[in-house]
Parts: C-alpha cells; sequence; structure tokens
C-alpha cells in the first residue's frame, strides 16, 4: 500500500520565487486547490472502517446474504494509481541538465576570453597618455599610417577611393 499523505511536498515559497509577477495570482488560485484537497484527503481515516459483519449476519434474515457482501468487500482492492510520469519527468530534466551544464561550458569560455580581453585593455597605456606611434602600435589596423595606406581627409572609409557601398554601387570619387 502507499504511504499517506500528511503534508504538501511542494515548498511553495520556493515556487513563488521562481513564477513572473504577472502569473502570481494564477499561482495563488493553484495552491488554494491544492490545499483543499489535501484537506479533503486528510480529513478521512487512511484506512476505511471495520464493519462488524457478525452483527449483520445476526440481523439480516436472509442466509449467505451478508456472506457474500463480506467476500465482495474483502475482494475489493482499489489500487494505487502507478507512477508512469517521474521516469519521463527525470528523462527530461537529464536533456535539460545536458543542456545548461553546455550553457555554462560556453559562458564560462566566453567568460574567461572576455577576462583575456580586459586584462589585455588594462594593460595598455591610458588614450590621455598614448602618442600617435602609442596607437599605431597597439591598433595596427584602426591608426592612421600615411605611408602604407595613405587615405584622404576626413579620413572616413566612405571617402577613400575604390569604397564600395555596402548596396553595390561604387563611390563616385
Amino acid at each position: 500500500m502507499a504511504k499517506r499523505l500528511s503534508q504538501s511536498s511542494i515548498n511553495w515559497s520556493a515556487l513563488a520565487e521562481r513564477v513572473p509577477p504577472e502569473q502570481k495570482g494564477l499561482l495563488a488560485a493553484f495552491k488554494v486547490r491544492s490545499d483543499g484537497y489535501l484537506r479533503r484527503v486528510l480529513a478521512n481515516p487512511p484506512e476505511p472502517p471495520k464493519i462488524n459483519w457478525s452483527l449483520y449476519k445476526q440481523s439480516v434474515p436472509i442466509p449467505g446474504m451478508v456472506d457474500n457482501f463480506q467476500k465482495q468487500y474483502e475482494a475489493l482492492k482499489i489500487p494505487y494509481p502507478v507512477d508512469t510520469q517521474t521516469s519521463l519527468v527525470e528523462a527530461q530534466w537529464a536533456e535539460v541538465k545536458k543542456a545548461i551544464d553546455a550553457f555554462v561550458a560556453e559562458s564560462n569560455a566566453n567568460i574567461a576570453k572576455f577576462e583575456k580581453e580586459i586584462s589585455a585593455t588594462k594593460a595598455l597605456l591610458p588614450y590621455d597618455q598614448m602618442t600617435m606611434e602609442d596607437y599605431r602600435d597597439a591598433y595596427p589596423e584602426l591608426a592612421l599610417d600615411p605611408i602604407n595606406k595613405p587615405t584622404f581627409w576626413p579620413h572616413d572609409e566612405e571617402e577613400q577611393i575604390g569604397y564600395v557601398h555596402p548596396e553595390g554601387h561604387a563611390s563616385a570619387h
């Protein structure tokens, strides 16, 4: 026989922390229904009351009728429902756990990469103390290089010779 519940096994405060604010009303309604069900279950005894069959045998005049009822009553077994969902939920949780672990690993890799970038940026001279040569050494792809890559004022990409607009037509320069 299954064990009898004596109290709800749901941690309502932990559940309430995870519920979005717009669904708090639905959670409260669910809690009221769950508590009502638990109260109804606890109002009944765990075992059905014992029947005094000898008293009925003395008072019922039809022979064998009480014996027949007693035999049928004792043969009646109401099965406790079989749990078919826990294994499905645990399998689903295992898949979700794999996804969570993959996300955490990817996030940790990103964190390490960004911390490396931060440390490299912190190792640079502050911009207000940099000379043009220091800037060219730190950012060679962004710095102006009039000897190797001459550009025209205002030194924007769009103002240079041979610039191709992303929509496909060339500049009029």
